[in-house]
């Protein structure tokens, strides 16, 4: 179990690991060993609530593909195992943001004094334009 928050966790086989060869830094060792780790994630057919579904798909952007899966690859370390907890980790982040509810907007409104000033503002600056209008004009 991936615990997400405390109410919230994911099984285990609900996320798949791939391992791949990656490029970059590792000698001889890069051509030999899988180190990369892609991480897939079924955002459709996973237990999360269907409003953390909608919240994770807005936040995923480019990683969703187009069935519905989220992609997270790391290759940033050497080793199989710390680029595995290192996708882990963004996995759980982008699950721990999407399990926040926004807050929800309560409309305002201006204050008199506001509207006062802004009200103010605009007959000075009418005033001014129609200063700049000749004596003859009938505007």
């Amino acid at each position: 179990m991936v615990r997400i928050t405390d109410t919230i966790a994911i099984d285990d086989n609900e996320i798949e690991e791939r391992f791949v060869r990656a490029s970059g830094p590792g000698g001889q060792n890069v051509n030999k060993v899988s180190s990369a780790v892609e991480l897939r994630f079924d955002v459709r057919a996973s237990s999360l609530p269907v409003d953390m579904k909608d919240r994770l798909i807005g936040l995923a952007g480019h990683r969703l593909t187009a069935d519905g899966v989220l992609l997270i690859d790391s290759r940033e370390h050497r080793t199989q195992a710390q680029n595995r907890e290192a996708a882990r980790a963004r996995l759980v982040a982008l699950l721990q943001l999407a399990a926040r509810r926004p807050k929800t907007r309560r409309p305002t409104r201006p204050r008199a004094a506001a509207r006062e000033k802004r009200l103010a503002s605009k007959k000075r600056r009418g005033e001014i334009k129609a200063g700049r209008r000749g004596p003859g004009s009938d505007d």
